[in-house]
């Protein structure tokens, strides 16, 4: 072992840009990700420079804190399960069935994802609320509330089952259905089929769907905040309240440290599923993954719970543009434009704020994920492993806890940044990055590296291959980075309402700021604006992908 890291820092030493961006990653990921997680953890076991666990103490002492941790537990455990169970059937029914308008629906059910989290936290506010379409103006309820448990569990399934929908999608499509029929054909019942075949084969993609769910209602922020009420504390709003309400942020970093446990713990256990799945053991499948296990009667019954699911998501956007053009929801509904004309004269500022910050983290987000992708799966040099977990480990930390470091880390000497648009960026930039790493390691693995190699040995330097070789067969992946980033820009507000101030504001909290203040046609109008800006990025960004693996292709052939 001490023979082939002597060798690699030989192999670096011969390549000095190689060497320098090993060097710069490595700082980068330090200052902007291991710093500001280890001043929570100091800050939470410190009281006015003094080393106490009085904090933790409290934990014990008080029932507010104890219940902010089992709501948040039972939420995100629930959510999962929901979130799974909707995810598998529509990623069955759109990938195995021969049903109609498979991709209408594929769009309608992943609409959730690119628009602001806590926008089904609005939408429930229009339907559920006190003065509700369904609750007042159609059922004449006076005493229901949507506020607490069934509220944020509403609202975060409405949020997350897309991403268990996304993430089981590709393992049942995966699966061959050669080992189905191979199974009806010796005499199995349909169900027996399912059970004893499919159901197995997918089991370790449920596993991680159900774990990315529960991680991300973890670190949901702005539902919470919404719609959890005073009488259900969660942790990641209790968190942001006890340093923006209570200005203790030593108390808040405890609450981040204890929020920080479950879902390192279920990132660790996701990414161990992910490690080990093996769905596919029949090579050379059929182009047609129609399956046979499922009967016309079933099949529809199926198809009909993807349909309702996407009817309530076509819903829940329809009274967010209905919100907004309405002059008071719930009381008078004349059509107005008033709420659009807020956003551009009052509130204009924010949106340009966002669109700057949006537009500048992108590219080098996108590049620096491929960057550390190339590195990782192409280059060997001492901390590999190192950089690869660092590089992803604000990714597995609540969004809430990044923020409450970067207050810790960058509020004084040597890096006052906060309150800058650096911060910003910084903070958006190595949280939002792994998912372009994580997918650019994935593609480069399927790539012959001799192509590159060949590229050197005409006398291309590293950064000239990766610039040129490297970068354009990556395209896939390097579109998937760049419109998270962008996607992520534009909607995030965990880690981002700690950071924003009178400079530099960010649309999301500002909906936020507005359902606070009662102002739901205004918070719906923002929604809207967010929306339709990321729908036009994504196709821009495509647009601009297609054209640099079109320009290769050409140069290549």
């Amino acid at each position: 072992m001490l023979t082939n890291a002597r060798s690699q820092l030989r192999i670096l030493a011969r390549d000095p840009i190689l060497l320098a961006l090993v060097g710069v990653i490595f700082v980068s990921i330090l200052v902007f990700v291991v710093y500001p997680l280890a001043m929570v953890f100091i800050a939470s076991f410190q009281e006015r420079g003094v080393w106490t666990l009085d904090h933790y103490g409290l934990l014990a002492e008080r029932k507010l804190y104890r219940n902010a941790l089992a709501n948040s537990l039972s939420v995100g455990a629930l959510v999962g399960l929901f979130g799974v169970v909707i995810g598998y059937v529509a990623a069955f029914v759109l990938t195995r069935l021969d049903v109609p308008f498979k991709k209408l629906l594929h769009l309608i059910t992943i609409l959730p994802i690119i628009s602001p989290p806590f926008v089904s936290a609005v939408s429930i506010l229009f339907l559920f609320g006190f003065n509700g379409l369904i609750t007042k103006q159609l059922m004449g309820l006076q005493d229901f509330s949507i506020y607490g448990f069934h509220g944020v569990v509403l609202s975060q399934v409405f949020t997350f089952a897309p991403i268990a929908y996304l993430s089981l999608r590709g393992v049942l499509a995966s699966i061959s259905p050669t080992l189905e029929d191979a199974a009806l054909n010796i005499g199995a019942s349909r169900w027996q089929t399912f059970w004893k075949v499919t159901f197995p084969l997918t089991l370790p993609g449920i596993a991680s769907a159900f774990l990315i769910v529960f991680i991300e209602s973890l670190a949901d922020f702005g539902n919470p905040l919404v719609l959890a009420g005073a009488a259900f504390p969660m942790l990641a709003p209790q968190a942001y309240l006890e340093i923006t309400g209570s200005f203790n942020l030593p108390r808040g970093a405890m609450l981040a440290v204890i929020l920080i446990i479950p879902s390192i713990t279920a990132f660790a256990i996701q990414r161990y599923w992910l490690s080990k799945r093996q769905y596919v053991t029949v090579t050379g499948k059929p182009t047609a993954s129609t399956s046979k296990i499922v009967s016309d009667p079933v099949k529809w019954l199926l198809y009909a719970f993807v349909l309702l699911f996407a009817l309530i998501v076509v819903a829940f956007y329809t009274v967010i543009v209905v919100g907004a053009i309405t002059k008071v929801w719930g009381f008078d509904y004349t059509l107005t434009l008033a709420h659009f004309a807020y956003v551009f004269n009052v509130g204009f500022k924010t949106v340009t704020d966002t669109l700057i910050i949006a537009l500048i983290t992108t590219p080098i987000s996108g590049l620096f994920g491929m960057l550390v992708a190339f590195l990782v799966v192409r280059r060997n040099f001492p901390g590999k492993s190192a950089m690869e977990f660092g590089s992803i480990l604000s990714y597995a930390v609540p969004g809430t806890v990044v923020g409450i470091g970067y207050i810790l880390a960058f509020n004084s000497y040597p890096l006052i940044l906060t309150g800058t648009l650096t911060v910003l960026v910084l903070c958006f930039l190595f949280r939002y990055v792994p998912v372009g790493i994580q997918s650019g390691i994935a593609v480069l693995r399927q790539i012959d590296p001799s192509i590159e190699e060949a590229a050197q040995n005409l006398g291309a330097s590293s950064l000239t291959t990766f610039r040129k070789v490297t970068l354009p067969l990556i395209a896939p992946a390097f579109f998937s980075g760049l419109v998270y980033a962008f996607v992520r820009a534009m909607t995030a507000i965990s880690a981002a309402i700690f950071l924003v101030s009178a400079n530099w504001n960010l649309m999301t909290v500002q909906i936020l700021n507005q359902v606070g203040s009662g102002r739901l046609g205004v918070a719906a109008a923002y929604s809207i604006l967010v929306i339709l800006i990321v729908l036009v990025a994504i196709g821009v960004i495509n647009a601009f992908v297609n054209r640099m693996t079109r320009h290769t292709n050409m140069v290549r052939f």
